[in-house]
C-alpha cells in the first residue's frame, strides 16, 4: 500500500489546510521577522508528534520511524515588501518596520505561503500514516529566503549538527509555468546563482551653473549603465545565460545642484559560477576604468551583496523523483526537463552543507488559458485548487520515493487466501 497509504487522507487534510494557507497570506511576515508564521508551523508540526526545535530563525521537525532514510523537506516562510493588489478576499493589509526602519506594506507576492502550507500538510500526512513508511523525515521551515541570508542564518546556527544527516533533499516552489495541477521537474541548473552589487561612484560637487568645476558623478554613472550593457553582449558567450541589470540609480537633489556622488544598484543572474564571477569581475573593470575617464577624485565604493548560490539538481535524484512523479501524477500532469528558471534561491546552501544530493522542482499556480501574474507582481495569487493540493501530494510522493514502504502483509491459507 505504502505510498497510497500515506495520501488516503489528503482530503481530510484539505479543509484546515486551506484556512491555514488563507491566514498565512492575510499575516506575511518579512525576512527574518517571521515570529507568528514560525509560531503556527511549530504548533502543527507538535500536534503530529514530531520533535521540534527552533535554528537559525528557522523551524525544524524530525518525525523517527524505525531506521531507514533520512529525507529532508524545505520550505521558506517570508514574504515581500509589495503593497497588495490581488483584490482576495484573504489579502493582505499588513504593515511592518522593515530592517532600513522604514514602515512598509508586506505580501506573500512569491507564494512562500502555499510552501509552508503544502509542507505542514505534508508533513501531517506521514505522521498520520507512520504504519506505511520506515525512515525519518525532515521538516524544514526557514526564514529569510528573500535576502538570501535565512539558509546561511540556519546553517551558521549549526543545522548540520542538530538534526539527522539527510540522504535527500527536496524543495519545490510555486511558479507561472507549468499550468496548475502539473508539476516541472529538470536535472542540472533549475535556478540561476545570483549576485546583487551596490556601487557608488564620487565625484565633485558644484553649482549646476558651473559644471566645468565639477566632476559630475551623474555624468559618471550613466556612462557606466551604457558601458555595462556590454558585457553580456560583448564578453559571455551566446551559448551561456547572464544578465545585467541596472535597478536603480540615485544621486543629487535638486536641478541646480551637482552631486558628490551617486549610488548604482545592480543585479546579476547565471546559470554558471564561472559566468558569475566574470560578470562580478567585468563590472568592478567597467566602473573602475569610467571612474578614471572622469578624473573620479576617489576609488568607487563596490559591494557585493545578498549572493546566491545555483541551484544545481542532482541527476539520479532528478530522475528518482520524476519517475515517482509519472508514477502518480501520470505523463499529462509532469513537465520532464521543463526550462530552467531565471529567478535565484538559496535552498540548496543547505543540502550543500551537509553534502547531500538534491533536487529542487516547480508547480503551477495559474490555470491553462487563463491569465498569469508573475512571482513578486502586486498581483499576484496563484489558485488554491488544485495548486496546494498538488504541491502537498508532490512532497509526499517524492519523500516516499526514499522512504522505506512497509510491504502489505501476503495473505495467508489460514485467512482466506488465494488457496481457498
Amino acid at each position: 500500500m505504502s505510498l497510497e497509504g500515506v495520501l488516503a487522507r489528503v482530503e481530510s487534510v484539505t479543509q484546515w489546510q486551506e484556512n491555514l494557507y488563507r491566514h498565512l497570506h492575510s499575516h506575511p511576515e518579512l525576512s527574518f521577522q517571521e515570529a507568528e508564521t514560525a509560531t503556527e508551523v511549530e504548533r502543527h508540526l507538535r500536534d503530529a508528534g514530531f520533535e521540534v526545535q527552533r535554528i537559525g530563525g528557522g523551524v525544524v521537525g524530525v518525525l523517527r520511524n524505525a531506521p531507514g532514510p533520512v529525507v529532508l523537506v524545505r520550505a521558506d516562510m517570508d514574504a515581500l515588501p509589495v503593497l497588495e493588489d490581488t483584490g482576495l478576499a484573504y489579502a493582505s493589509t499588513r504593515t511592518m518596520v522593515d530592517a532600513g526602519g522604514m514602515s512598509v506594506p508586506v505580501m506573500h507576492a512569491c507564494g512562500h505561503d502555499m510552501h509552508v502550507a503544502a509542507a505542514v500538510g505534508a508533513a501531517a500526512l506521514l505522521a498520520d500514516a507512520r504504519a506505511e513508511w520506515h525512515g525519518t523525515y525532515v521538516a524544514l521551515f526557514q526564514p529569510a529566503e528573500e535576502n538570501a541570508g535565512g539558509a546561511r542564518a540556519m546553517v551558521d546556527a549549526g543545522l548540520v549538527t542538530l538534526v539527522p544527516k539527510p540522504d535527500v533533499c527536496l524543495g519545490q516552489h510555486v511558479l507561472t509555468s507549468p499550468d496548475a495541477g502539473q508539476v516541472g521537474t529538470r536535472s542540472g541548473p533549475m535556478l540561476s546563482t545570483a549576485a546583487s552589487i551596490r556601487i557608488t561612484v564620487h565625484g565633485s560637487g558644484s553649482h549646476g551653473s558651473m559644471p566645468h568645476l565639477s566632476v559630475d558623478p551623474v555624468v559618471l554613472a550613466s556612462a557606466i549603465v551604457l558601458r555595462l550593457q556590454t558585457i553580456v553582449s560583448r564578453e559571455v558567450s551566446p551559448f551561456d545565460f547572464a544578465v545585467v541589470t541596472v535597478g536603480s540609480l540615485r544621486a543629487g537633489t535638486s536641478a541646480n545642484i551637482i552631486p558628490a556622488s551617486a549610488t548604482l544598484l545592480v543585479n546579476i543572474r547565471a546559470y554558471d559560477e564561472r559566468v558569475r564571477d566574470h560578470l562580478v569581475e567585468a563590472i568592478s573593470r567597467i566602473v573602475r576604468a569610467e571612474c578614471a575617464a572622469s578624473r573620479s577624485p576617489r576609488e568607487p565604493d563596490i559591494e557585493v551583496y545578498d549572493t546566491y548560490p545555483l541551484t544545481d539538481n542532482d541527476p539520479e535524484v532528478t530522475a528518482t523523483v520524476t519517475a515517482a512523479f509519472l508514477r502518480h501524477f501520470g505523463t499529462e500532469r509532469v513537465v520532464a526537463d521543463m526550462a530552467p528558471v531565471t529567478a535565484s534561491e538559496d535552498f540548496s546552501t543547505i543540502p550543500d552543507a551537509f553534502g547531500t544530493p538534491y533536487t529542487y522542482w516547480g508547480f503551477g499556480g495559474f490555470p491553462a488559458g487563463g491569465p498569469r501574474v508573475p512571482n513578486h507582481n502586486p498581483g499576484f495569487a496563484p489558485v488554491i485548487r488544485p495548486s496546494l493540493r498538488t504541491a502537498t501530494e508532490a512532497l509526499v510522493v517524492a519523500a516516499m520515493a526514499y522512504l522505506d514502504p512497509v510491504p502489505t502483509p501476503a495473505p495467508s491459507a489460514a485467512s482466506g487466501g488465494v488457496g481457498r
